[in-house]
């Protein structure tokens, strides 16, 4: 990249390197912005293999597959290099196209891949099939010497992994379970969720003893305060309860009042003016 870069101004070279390492930096955490970062570059050195390739790379973490294909296309042709084969075909799964992909599996040009490369052309390939329905055959294209092989390479955990994803979805769960297990071995980096899978299988459930302790610390005050406020409630209306019958069993009033007209309103009876209780 640097040799590609001595071809510019070096003001620009600069201006242009920089962006690109924003691009590396940022496009695991933060694709979105590793994207923009790398329109600039793109503006800025738009005949420089690297910027294309990066542009696509960037393009392709964020979704954006018909234009990374359009950068991986425009690297390779100023290149002739094959080693963006894999990730191409992948973009046409991302465009719907699991049928491209899959030609393009079978052309001459994964000959030429290193080791590398043929793994990564097969997961891609394995991956269009169970686009297509075609899930025991995706099980089937990931069948291979290094699969089987037992030395750890970096491709070795993502390749376990997606044998044994492809082995669940065909209904083999206890081979799926052996595969995840595999994985989980060969997983030195954490670049799958192996051990999430397992523990599914296994029908282990984790939950975060910190944050459920940062949440009854925080909810502590409110928790109290409203049962505080339901006490008081209750008493009041045990209160109320209480009253109205005392009320009601008062002494008879004396005789004159048994002559008052009957149509007057006793205390206790409800009246259509009287607000409503809540």
């Amino acid at each position: 990249m640097r040799q590609e870069l001595l071809s510019l101004p070096k003001t620009l070279a600069d201006d242009v390197a920089r962006n690109l390492v924003m691009v590396a930096k940022l496009l695991d955490e933060d694709p979105e912005q590793a994207y923009g970062y790398s329109r600039v570059a793109l503006r800025l050195a738009s005949r420089v293999p690297s910027v294309r390739e990066a542009a696509g790379f960037a393009a392709y973490a964020v979704g954006k597959y018909g234009e990374a294909l359009a950068e991986f296309r425009a690297a390779r042709r100023m290149t002739g290099s094959v080693e963006l084969w894999p990730v191409m075909a992948d973009c046409e799964r991302g465009l719907g196209r699991p049928e491209k992909a899959l030609a393009m599996a079978g052309e001459p040009e994964v000959q030429k891949l290193d080791r590398a490369g043929q793994v990564e052309m097969r997961l891609v390939a394995a991956g269009a099939r169970r686009d297509m329905g075609q899930t025991d055959a995706a099980v089937v294209t990931l069948q291979s010497p290094e699969l089987a092989s037992n030395s750890v390479q970096p491709w070795t955990a993502r390749l376990r992994y997606a044998y044994a994803d492809a082995l669940l979805e065909a209904g083999r769960e206890d081979e799926a379970r052996e595969w995840f297990a595999k994985a989980l071995e060969a997983d030195q980096g954490g670049t799958t969720n192996a051990s999430d899978r397992l523990a599914e299988l296994d029908g282990v459930e984790f939950t975060d003893a910190l944050d459920d302790a940062d949440e009854d610390e925080d909810a502590g005050p409110d928790a109290e305060a409203d049962e505080a406020e339901r006490k008081d409630e209750t008493e009041r209306k045990d209160e109320a309860a209480t009253a109205a019958p005392a009320e009601t069993a008062a002494p008879a009033a004396p005789a004159e009042a048994d002559a008052a007209p009957s149509e007057a309103p006793r205390a206790d009876t409800p009246r259509d003016d009287r607000p409503e209780q809540g």
